[in-house]
């Protein structure tokens, strides 16, 4: 995989859920192992990384990444701070850094990282990136050139959907959308399980059901060039069941509902900007 379009090595500041997901999306679309070094203060971390053929395993952030083009921080925001500092000599001129940890603005990650010639880089992943089917919207600065770029996206690449934003505030609606995302649907997903319970259904009845249901509707969406609310539309007799049920959401405030929602993960992403900064 690896070409002058692409890092030569890639170092993990952290080997928890996400960077393993990333990892072994690297590895399924032809990375090599060895381009790959992770360090993570977990031997359990370190030892499910073997298992993948790795062998550039640390104990310290600071082995991992000397002379790595791409290095990812995928630590928790509270020790983001810690950890930076203690890697920071260890950066190479010209080393672009991407943070995947939420909340924190790119210029807190600057200011941390405080080593001319690094180019940084903000990343929100979700959680279906561990089965490669995540969304991943990625932002920098007028200072992070079309390669440094590039080596962002196709990394993010290996694992789902990219796409940049414009504006840093962005980064705010899209944790909103895509980074909280899965747990709205999981919630709507176990409502649904519960209410085929109610109605009659076994429990792995209405599991399979609505899995399935869910994974199709998601699927005939994406793979389907129709807006989503013909799709809707189609499968909405006049007079049936599907109108009736959409009614009732429609009384009961559905969109005002999710609206809220949303609302509450965007100011929350917000003050943890601040937070941070």
């Amino acid at each position: 995989m690896a070409s002058e379009e692409q890092p030569k090595k890639i170092a993990f500041v952290g080997a928890g859920n996400m960077a393993s997901a990333i990892i072994r999306g690297l590895l399924d679309t032809g990375f090599a192992p060895e381009s790959i070094a992770a360090a993570d203060p977990s031997a359990a971390a370190r030892t499910a990384l073997q298992s993948l053929n790795m062998t550039a395993l640390y104990e310290q952030p600071q082995d991992a990444v000397a002379n790595a083009d791409l290095v990812i921080l995928a630590v928790k925001p509270q020790i983001m701070s810690a950890v930076v500092n203690g890697l920071r000599d260890a950066l190479s001129p010209g080393t672009t850094v991407m943070s995947i940890a939420a909340g924190i603005p790119l210029a807190t990650l600057t200011h941390w990282i405080n080593t001319p010639g690094i180019h940084v880089v903000r990343c929100m992943p979700n959680t279906p990136s561990l089965i490669r089917c995540g969304a991943s919207a990625l932002y920098a600065d007028s200072s992070v050139g079309r390669r440094e770029r590039h080596f962002a996206e196709t990394t993010m690449a290996a694992v789902g959907t990219t796409l940049w934003v414009d504006e840093e505030a962005k980064m705010d609606a899209v944790t909103a959308v895509s980074g909280s995302g899965p747990a709205y649907f999981f919630a709507f997903m176990e409502s649904m399980i519960e209410n085929g319970e109610r109605l009659g259904l076994s429990y792995e009845q209405a599991v399979t059901l609505t899995l399935q249901t869910a994974l199709g509707a998601a699927r005939l969406a994406s793979e389907q060039a129709i807006p989503i609310d013909v799709l809707r539309r189609n499968v909405t007799s006049p007079g049936g069941t599907t109108e009736r049920a959409l009614l009732s959401f429609q009384t009961e405030g559905l969109s005002g509902v999710v609206g809220s929602a949303m609302d509450a993960c965007y100011r929350r992403a917000q003050d943890m900007a601040k937070e941070f900064n």
